[in-house]
Order: C-alpha cells, then sequence, then structure tokens
C-alpha cells in the first residue's frame, strides 16, 4: 500500500542525492557565472581542461567555452547557494514527515492492533496503520470593507458588517484518506465534549471557517454560520473522548474546532480529507 508518506520520502532522497553530487559536476539548473558578469543558466556543467562543457536550459543542448571566460569562484558561490536550499528544503520535508506522523510511545490506550495513544493531551486519529496527530492552527477574522463602510452611511439597523473568519492556506498540512476517520480525543479538561467538525469552504488562498454577520449598534448581536458535520461522540476512557463523522466525508477541507454557547474558538485543529488509489 502507498499513500502520501511514502511520495514525500522520495522527494526527501531526491533532495539528498542532490546534495551529494561531485562538486566538479552540478545537476541541478544553476547559473554558469562568466568574467564579464554575466551567466549561462544550466542543468550540468564539466570543466575539461581549457574547456568548460555545459548543458543550456535555454536552448536545451551541450555547449563549450573556454575555462578562463568562466568565474569559478562565483559558480562555486552559486552552487553553494543552491547546496544550501536543497539543505533547507529537506530539512523542510523531514519535519512535514514528522509532523504528519506521531510515533507515540508504548504507554497509552490501544486503538489498533500494536497502536497505543501517547501519555499527552492531544487529537490522534489512524490514517492506515499509522497514528497521526492533529496540528493546532490560528484562524483569523477578515472584514468585509465595502459592508463595513456601508453600516457608517446607513441608518440603524439596516445594515450588518460581515466578516469571514479564515485559515491561512488553500489547503491543510495533514491529509487524511479515510472518509470515516475516527479521533480520539485526549485531554484532561473533557476538550472532546466541546469539539466539533466544520467543514471548510475553499479558497484560492484562505479557507473559510464561519461567516460573522454583527447588526449595527451597541447591543448588536453576532450570527456565526458555519457548515457542521455530525459526529457520534463517545468517552472511551477517563479523559478520552472518539469522534466520529455519522456520515462519510466528502473530500475538501475540515477542522475541528471548541465550540462554548454557539461561540467557535479562533484555534481549530484543521485537515483535508482526499480519496487516495492505494498502488499494490
Amino acid at each position: 500500500m502507498r499513500y502520501l508518506s511514502p511520495s514525500r520520502t522520495l522527494f526527501a532522497a531526491a533532495l539528498l542525492l542532490s546534495v551529494l553530487v561531485a562538486p566538479r559536476v552540478a545537476w541541478a539548473n544553476q547559473k554558469l557565472c562568466m568574467k564579464d558578469g554575466t551567466y549561462q543558466m544550466v542543468s550540468s556543467y564539466e570543466i575539461h581542461g581549457d574547456r568548460v562543457r555545459y548543458f543550456s536550459v535555454e536552448r536545451s543542448e551541450w555547449e563549450e567555452v573556454p575555462t578562463e571566460l568562466v568565474d569559478l569562484d562565483a559558480t562555486k558561490r552559486a552552487e553553494e547557494e543552491t547546496k544550501a536550499t536543497q539543505k533547507k528544503q529537506l530539512e523542510e520535508a523531514k519535519e512535514v514527515e514528522q509532523e504528519r506522523f506521531y510515533k507515540p510511545p508504548d504507554q497509552g490506550m490501544e486503538v489498533a492492533p500494536g497502536i497505543r495513544l501517547p501519555g499527552d493531551d492531544g487529537i490522534f486519529t489512524l490514517d492506515g496503520k499509522r497514528l497521526v496527530r492533529l496540528v493546532q492552527s490560528a484562524s483569523e477574522a477578515v472584514t468585509d470593507k465595502k459592508r463595513a463602510a456601508m453600516v457608517l452611511a446607513v441608518p440603524l439597523p439596516v445594515v450588518k458588517t460581515r466578516s469571514l473568519v479564515v485559515l491561512e492556506g488553500a489547503k491543510a498540512t495533514i491529509r487524511l484518506n479515510d472518509p470515516w476517520p475516527v479521533f480520539y480525543v485526549q485531554s484532561a479538561d473533557a476538550l472532546g465534549t466541546k469539539l466539533e467538525l466544520v467543514r471548510l469552504k475553499p479558497g484560492k488562498e484562505t479557507r473559510v471557517v464561519e461567516d460573522v454577520d454583527t447588526a449595527r449598534g451597541k447591543n448588536g448581536k453576532a450570527t456565526e454560520v458555519r457548515t457542521m458535520v455530525s459526529l457520534e461522540r463517545k468517552q472511551v476512557a477517563p479523559n478520552i473522548y472518539t469522534l466520529k463523522p455519522l456520515q462519510p466525508l466528502e473530500a475538501g477541507e475540515y477542522a475541528l474546532g471548541e465550540v462554548v454557547d454557539d461561540k467557535l474558538g479562533m484555534d481549530v485543529y484543521d485537515f483535508g480529507y482526499e480519496k487516495w488509489e492505494a498502488v499494490k
């Protein structure tokens, strides 16, 4: 079975391989710097005595120039910058992998054969044979400036101000492939009794958690509108609740958030569901 994680592993391995390439041959698009201040974008180059042979990205063919025309020091600095960028990308890939799949110590409740919850608080779910810890993200309110301006011009109580509570980014980092996920909420303050599942509205750069309309005036009340997903909620052990959607999830973006007096907290646990086909 192969899901998202193995592909990221291959990506990290490719980055590592590129960092280990021999210093005299560069295998990434970079600048081959000339002494006159110009440069060629190349995918690779080789030094052969008084000639430098390179593969031009622009013309997609091998070319040669005299070595004396090439600024090897500047080219070397460009190589080092490329390596530093690749190293950073590799570290980021490893961080994403560690964040996505959390390997807990063998000390908590068993949620699947050989898989147990850790001892600390958190929200967890199974993705195949791995335990995933959901990560908390902070949402923010974005005001509809046009409607806010109308409030100042129109008498009470015709117009309401409107704001959107959004999460940055078009997709969550955590991606699940089970339409029937079971969330294990381990918390000493009964967080499992307060969490609700919200389906987010997609956008190009953000995901909308909810709309908030507030009537103009000192005593104006705020109305929060969000798309809720019904949950089955059970306490399965002291300080541990399970949450499971009553209907299979549709592909899209979701968030678990604490709801108190019909008010959704700004910090939520976001994830996305995508239908992945297993590869044999």
